[in-house]
């Protein structure tokens, strides 16, 4: 990699973590710059304005999640065991990001009533392409007969996305320590309750790690 691609690479990492935080919306050439020590010219050199810049973050960011939770799955069997392998591993991410923040999330509320933009754009063709993939996997299932034949599956998808938007709300909005265990049982019953009962058992929905279970817990105990 060149030096001016690797340079590139390093803003962009400093800027998904600041969006993360802050916001797309608090994302800004001047906040940037001062985080990478360099000139607002020098960062504007490598992304031509703000908007810019907020857009290729949301690409990066749904290029990590593609890498960490849809490519990984995909070495999974078709039907069920791909549908929990994408849902566990989404819950993973979510459980990770209840500290550092989620693009799609955030975003999501600050672009929900906005003009069209290149950002919201950009926000609504990711989250639709990860929405579309779910989807899909729900669908194949249902073909594989690992779902019952009267199985919705729009309406399957509904569910299964609310939850993880509910553990997002639930553990950084209000701290509440039990939040990942009861998303991970309303998720666990909720495709159960879907399954063919010729499918078998299917593989759980993982356990928060040690770090997660720590944040949300001080997190808890901090607001108090």
């Amino acid at each position: 990699m060149r030096k001016g691609e690797q340079t590139r690479a390093a803003i962009l990492d400093a800027a998904l973590e600041l969006a993360s935080r802050d916001g797309l919306e608090g994302l800004t050439i001047g906040l940037l710059a001062e985080r990478m020590q360099m000139s607002k010219s020098g960062v504007f050199a490598h992304f031509g304005s703000r908007e810019d810049l907020q857009v290729e973050v949301v690409r990066e960011y749904h290029r990590r999640f593609e890498d960490e939770v849809f490519f990984p799955s995909l070495r999974e069997a078709r039907g069920l065991p791909r549908l929990r392998a994408m849902m566990n591993r989404w819950m993973e991410k979510r459980i990770q990001e209840v500290t550092t923040g989620c693009i799609y999330i955030s975003g999501a509320v600050e672009y929900d009533d906005r003009a069209a933009s290149a950002v919201r754009e950009q926000l609504v063709h990711s989250v639709s392409m990860w929405r579309e993939a779910l989807l899909r996997a729900i669908r194949q299932s249902k073909d594989e007969g690992h779902l019952k034949a009267e199985t919705d599956p729009h309406l399957m998808l509904f569910e299964l996305y609310s939850f993880t938007l509910g553990l997002h709300h639930d553990a950084r909005f209000l701290h509440l320590p039990e939040a990942v265990q009861l998303t991970r049982d309303a998720l666990d019953k909720t495709i159960t309750s879907y399954q063919a009962s010729n499918a078998g058992a299917g593989m759980p929905i993982p356990q928060p790690t040690a770090n997660a279970a720590t944040n949300l817990t001080s997190q808890h105990t901090d607001s108090r």
